[in-house]
């Protein structure tokens, strides 16, 4: 063998050996916290909202092999909202890949029941809460502001933990006195009403006059008032 041949063959082997002398084991507690913060960064979010993203285990009897460049990771472009196939791959001169599924959950703030909650019962801090929610389990318009509902009347029974939407009170109830304020420029006129209808803040309602009996529309404005704007 020519002097040249053993230099290149010893320059190889001297490559290969050294590559593996600086390969990194990979736990796979490592790969998956790697495929984690790879989705974090690479995937996106709403406003107002936050992930809890959660890697598979991996298969104990797959063998991961040293690696001796930096992990690499891709995501499909064709992927669901909710469950991400994330390949991982390593492009040493002994390379491998592995396809670990990552679940990803998008939540919300919403107001909860904190305990279970009778029909006609007043909200308050004691039985609401914002808790975090999958934003794909939620229904209806959401509240984000506990303040909102203080002082209101639950509208139906609540179960502890059930997500609290304006269908399910009522700043004003049907049947209940209201003080009805009649507003101008310059004046403000206050007489006594009976709401005809449930309502929330910023909802038009009907009320009848219980001086005249005259059935007029106004808004809610807050716990059994209405305005209306003449």
């Amino acid at each position: 063998m020519s002097k040249l041949k053993i230099f290149i063959t010893f320059s190889i082997f001297s490559s290969l050996l050294l590559s593996t002398l600086n390969a990194k084991e990979f736990t796979r507690e490592e790969i998956k916290l790697f495929a984690k913060n790879y989705v974090a960064q690479h995937l996106p979010t709403s406003q107002g909202s936050k992930r809890v993203i959660t890697p598979a285990d991996i298969d104990p009897r797959i063998h991961i092999k040293p690696c001796s460049v930096p992990l690499q990771a891709n995501i499909p472009e064709n992927y669901s909202t909710r469950n991400v196939n994330v390949k991982i791959y390593c492009e040493s001169s002994t390379p491998w890949n592995i396809f670990l599924p990552v679940r990803v959950a998008e939540e919300i703030p919403v107001l909860v029941a904190k305990i279970k909650i009778a029909k006609g019962t007043v909200l308050d801090e004691s039985n609401v809460a914002i808790e975090w929610r999958p934003l794909h389990q939620t229904r209806g318009e959401i509240i984000r502001d506990p303040a909102i509902v203080h002082g209101a009347r639950s509208r139906r029974s609540l179960t502890s933990g059930a997500v609290i939407t304006r269908r399910m009170f009522c700043v004003v109830c049907k049947g209940e006195n209201v003080v009805i304020s009649a507003i101008t420029d310059n004046l403000t006129i206050k007489t006594k009403g009976t709401a005809l209808a449930n309502g929330v803040r910023g909802q038009q309602i009907r009320v009848r006059n219980n001086r005249s009996g005259r059935v007029i529309t106004a808004e809610v404005k807050t716990i059994n008032q209405v305005v209306i704007n003449l």
